[in-house]
């Protein structure tokens, strides 16, 4: 038993909740409007949002931000994505000092 299920009393479902290795490069599935807005958003997993319908969060390889979304398509990881990554952290890094 873990210790969700001992405090919370939710059950987790591996088949649901650990769909995702941190990191893992991923293409978001976004949410239609009227907008000209792409349809989907290049990141990273992070970790499982442990509700019911199996979100994820993820960090935006565009703005940094961390999302959290139900749907998505997980991809190799290619050289710029790699790039990108250490670009979001060194700025982070720089931020904090």
């Amino acid at each position: 038993m873990n210790p969700r299920e001992l405090i919370a009393g939710q059950e987790i479902d591996d088949n649901k909740h650990w769909k995702l290795e941190f990191g893992e490069c991923t293409q978001l599935h976004e949410e239609p409007d009227s907008s000209m807005a792409t349809p989907t958003t290049g990141a990273l997993a992070l970790r499982p949002t442990g509700n019911a319908q199996g979100g994820y969060l993820f960090c935006s390889l565009n703005t940094g931000r961390v999302l959290n979304r139900n749907r998505w398509t997980t991809l190799p990881m290619p050289a710029e994505v790699i790039q990108r990554a250490h670009a979001l952290v060194c700025k982070e890094l720089l931020a904090s000092i």
